[in-house]
């Protein structure tokens, strides 16, 4: 987002006069000596949900009014309190009324807003500025027509059916679905006003006002010498009624102020009235530290229009540089092999009784523990995310995939056409943020015919980002330049395939195992479309169990593994979500965290897994769930560790040593008799060494509660009546640690200048907005809104037989800005390191010619890096055979194979080398490929044969949505007794 000179613009004092306390009117605003000031617009509106005739005339009475500050979610109510099809739709009006300074005389005034849901119309003093309905993106309109010098009011008439239609086709929108796009209707977005100079550097509002703003880009990498190219270009509009001549100057600085460089345009650019052109400048700039993951490296690039030797026009574009490729089957950056560790989150990243309405600070909370699970990239799911969003993943160096507004398959017509117009509008309004890597065109395979429009998007408004233009599926395309499955594992050795998400399962954070209060049963829960459905009802450590589980066959195959390689994957979801359930919860629980952001134990085995670029970089152990039992019980100990051998300590006592983990991760100790004390895991690599060390302790009985507030890091807790201020509450034993069974209800009193938002936990209507809610293993967490009044504010907790707890907090006056305005970068991980992020594990032996039972003619589809294409033999007795000749002798250490039907087939194999048997057996069902071991015997003849029936069964526990072919497909059927290869790889060691 481009900014420049910030401050706020004073209400009017008519019949919205009681909404000017909204607003931090009382400031002085920035002088416009630079010709551009940018307000918040976000206070002083008031909120009416009904359809009221005659709201948009400035006369209207709106005193009974409800005051809100933007952005606000008129039916946030019901967040988390109703499943997603039953969130309110209707209409509903907000309005503002405010006075234009006169500095602003002669200027232009344009109004920016992030966006609805879902159809809006505007109004400026009674004159329809027009309709914005598509729900995703920003919208701008020239106010300068219609603006009066005295008191304004403008007012926006909102819809948010969930079978909305456009108004000029009455054609509805893919993505306004019930399943995924929860629906949190109004204003739910940031509003901005600018002022600006009759000459002036247009805004990145294609919806609208149909300009492109300022493009901001990198080339010429000297990544060790910290130097690049950086190039500015800025689209110039001149309103005024004469030719302009201008010159163009640019400056890079650390966000601190700090200038790294000015450099200038060759020569002068002239503009008739009413017209538009490019400005471009670019220069060497050294001294530069690269945008990284978990690294967020940002810089002010100032470009000015100049004349008479003053500028008349500054914008600051605050981005980031970094050099990104993205071939041989990976993802690059900064020089460095990556691969894909994250999660497909909802882009409405919502919390409870909020929706997606949180203040700026709230995203950096939320996206940076992303980050701090280990996590890399986000992908958000459908629809483009809000700037606010976009700009935090840039401040914590989390990597993001936009998406544009799709469902869940290609479209033709005008549905077509509005994702185009939104991918146009998402790329020119994003451009500049460096976390994006990832355009995304779909949530399923789109056709050549669309990816290569989409790709031509692009190549116009964004050919120097670095991103990298595809779509889920997209496996044999020779359009996209990224591909990769909903579910399952895919290789390649050309563009990088990752899985678009995976590890669907769901579990509620309150369930630790059946043997701690509530005592849940893994599995135990409603059935899900008649069937049983274990996999969406189950405790902490199964679920954290099965991410590692999943997990595991992309780390099988990441670079390093052989040249056809896997490039990672995102988990589904990081939050728990309100959104379609198929648990016992009316909202989803697939999240490492749930709706309130505290962590469930996968959060801990995913930073386990996850800690490194590639290979792991930073050993790690978790161990799953805690240590309060009751005499008697006896149960498994899992721990999560990168470590090559576990050690089991109880009480200062050795339990063993496992060197076998399951799935390269999962170290389990089973029958483990529980006795008070302490559990540790302590981790060795293969020499010995201890590497790594967690623990357990049981605590003391339950005696009090205790409270502590989190609040923006960048300006304290602000009265502008938006801002929210997060209060854990736990149940503690006397030494203050928390008692991980603890279910206690706590009942909470709010005093002072504060609305209570309450918490989320199991029970009637989820508690949402509840006073009076339980904390669930040990902890919760509430929230509480600022009002427009500064001054202190009082949360007291209570629960029967624990000791009372308190917590102060004070809200003060907001300082004059942009609503993210002192929020500052994180760097978790520091700098992209200079040495090779993986370790080959693996090298692979290209095939030089194939011969086959039968079909011998479609037999290099059984090696031709698409798994769109498999050989399979037919009915001829005695041909399910086929024989890989290698380009040269070698001693294999294992055979890779992708077999049809991977997921419920099995296949009794037989493999040689140049005729003598390395491998007998039968593979298992997989997400994908299967590696099957075999002896060391060098030789140059690999015959793969069949040599029984196998049979078909569903190996993944009757989990519907990997079973489903409208998801992702496990190849053609092949019948008992015929063998078929999708793909086959070979492999020695290095």
């Amino acid at each position: 987002m481009t900014n420049s000179r910030l401050g706020s613009w004073g209400e009017g004092r008519g019949m919205a006069a009681a909404a000017a306390v909204c607003m931090v009117a009382a400031l002085v605003p920035a002088p416009l000596a630079a010709g551009r000031t940018t307000w918040n617009f976000n206070g002083g509106w008031k909120l009416r949900v009904d359809d009221v005739k005659e709201a948009a005339k400035p006369d209207h009475d709106d005193t009974d009014w409800k005051s809100v500050t933007l952005p606000h979610a008129w039916n946030e109510d019901e967040a988390f309190r109703v499943s997603i099809e039953k969130l309110p739709t209707g209409i509903a009006w907000y309005r503002k009324s405010f006075t234009p300074p006169k500095e602003a005389a002669d200027q232009r005034v344009f109004i920016e807003f992030e966006g609805f849901r879902q159809g809006a119309e505007i109004f400026l003093n009674g004159t329809s500025l027009g309709f914005h309905e598509d729900g995703v993106t920003a919208v701008g309109y020239d106010l300068t027509p219609h603006l009066s010098s005295g008191e304004n009011v403008i007012a926006v008439r909102t819809d948010n059916a969930w079978d909305y239609r456009e108004q000029g086709t009455r054609q509805r929108y893919q993505w306004n679905d019930r399943n995924f796009n929860a629906n949190y209707g109004g204003i739910t977005k940031n509003v901005r006003l600018h002022v600006t100079a009759p000459l002036h550097q247009t805004l990145p509002l294609v919806n609208g006002l149909g300009t492109t703003g300022v493009y901001i880009y990198a080339t010429d990498f000297d990544i060790h010498g910290g130097s690049a190219t950086i190039h500015a270009e800025s689209q110039v509009r001149n309103d005024s009624e004469k030719t302009m001549t201008f010159g163009y100057e640019v400056t890079v600085s650390d966000t601190d102020g700090k200038v790294l460089a000015t450099f200038r345009a060759d020569n002068p650019v002239a503009i008739a009235p009413g017209k538009t052109a490019v400005a471009s400048a670019s220069q060497v700039v050294s001294g530069l530290e690269w945008w990284s993951w978990g690294h967020g490296k940002l810089y002010d690039v100032t470009t000015r229009l100049v004349v008479g030797g003053k500028p008349l026009d500054s914008v600051v574009t605050r981005t980031g540089f970094r050099k990104t490729d993205f071939k041989k089957g990976m993802i690059g950056l900064n020089g460095r092999a990556l691969q894909m560790k994250g999660y497909a989150q909802r882009t409405t990243n919502e919390w409870p009784a909020l929706g997606g309405c949180v203040p700026p600070w709230l995203s950096d909370f939320s996206n940076g523990l992303m980050v701090e699970s280990g996590a890399n990239l986000v992908r958000w799911m459908h629809t483009c995310p809000w700037k606010q969003d976009v700009e935090s993943c840039d401040r914590v160096g989390l990597m993001q995939a936009m998406p544009a507004g799709d469902a869940e398959h290609d479209v033709t017509g005008r549905r077509w056409d509005q994702r185009v117009e939104v991918m146009r509008a998402s790329i020119v309004y994003n451009r500049n943020n460096p976390s994006i890597l990832f355009y995304e065109g779909g949530n399923n395979g789109i056709s050549e015919e669309h990816m290569t429009e989409l790709k031509a998007l692009r190549d116009e408004y964004d050919p120097h980002g670095g991103r990298a233009i595809g779509s889920r599926d997209m496996l044999d395309s020779k359009v996209a330049e990224y591909g990769g499955e909903m579910l399952y594992i895919n290789k390649g050795s050309r563009i990088p395939f990752w899985a678009m998400e995976y590890s669907r399962d769901e579990g509620l954070r309150k369930y630790w195992d059946e043997f701690s209060p509530p005592y849940h049963k893994e599995g135990d829960g409603p059935p899900h479309k008649g069937e049983p459905a274990p996999a969406y009802n189950h405790n902490q450590d199964e679920h954290a169990i099965e991410n590692v589980r999943r997990w595991y066959d992309y780390w099988e195959f990441r670079p390093g593994t052989g040249s056809r390689v896997n490039s990672g994957g995102v988990n589904i979801v990081f939050s728990d979500t309100n959104t379609h359930y198929r648990g016992e919860a009316n909202y989803r629980t697939s999240g490492e965290v749930d709706a309130m952001r505290i962590p469930k134990d996968g959060f801990f085995a995913h930073q386990v897994m996850w800690d490194g670029w590639v290979d792991v970089e930073t050993p790690r152990a978790h161990i799953l769930g805690h240590w309060n039992y009751k005499p008697g019980v006896k149960k498994p100990v899992h721990v999560v560790s990168s470590a090559d051998e576990v050690e089991l300590i109880l009480n200062g006592r050795s339990l063993g040593r496992n060197k076998n983990p399951e799935y390269r991760f999962l170290f389990t100790f089973p029958d483990i008799a529980w006795e008070t004390g302490g559990i540790e895991a302590v981790g060795y690599d293969t020499s010995g060494k201890e590497i790594c060390r967690a623990k357990h302790e049981t605590t003391g009985e339950a005696k009090s509660l205790k409270l502590t507030t989190h609040i923006s890091p960048g300006g304290g807790f602000r009265a502008d009546g938006a801002d929210v201020a997060l209060v854990d509450v736990e149940v503690v034993d006397a030494d203050g640690r928390r008692v991980p069974v603890a279910m206690n209800p706590v009942e909470f009193q709010l005093d002072g200048p504060a609305e209570w938002r309450g918490g989320i936990a199991q029970g009637p209507e989820n508690h949402i907005l509840s006073k009076t809610l339980p904390v669930e293993c040990g902890i919760n967490r509430v929230l509480i809104r600022s009002t427009t009044t500064a001054g202190g504010i009082r949360v007291r907790a209570t629960s029967p037989g624990l000791e009372p707890a308190q917590a102060e907090l004070v809200t003060t006056p907001p300082a004059s800005g942009l609503p993210a305005a002192g929020l500052e970068s994180a760097f978790l991980r520091g700098p992209t390191p200079e040495v090779p992020s993986f370790r080959a594990t693996r090298v692979s032996v290209p095939v030089a010619s194939v011969k086959a039972g039968e079909n011998e003619r479609d037999a290099m589809k059984a090696f031709d890096d698409d798994e769109t294409t498999t050989w399979q033999n037919g009915r001829k007795k005695g041909s399910a055979w086929i024989e890989f000749t290698l380009e040269r002798r070698a001693t294999l250490s294992d055979v890779s194979l992708k077999l049809p039907g991977w997921r419920s087939r099995t296949y009794p194999l037989s493999i040689s080398i140049d005729g003598r048997e390395v491998y007998r057996g039968t593979t298992p069902t997989s997400l994908g490929y299967v590696t099957l071991p075999v002896a060391p015997v060098e030789g140059r003849v690999v015959r793969v044969q069949l040599v029984g029936k196998g049979e078909t069964k569903d190996g993944f526990g009757g989990i519907s949505e990997v079973a489903d072919a409208a998801n992702a497909s496990d190849g053609p059927a092949v019948a008992p007794g015929r063998l078929g290869i999708v793909e086959a790889d070979f492999h020695e060691s290095p």
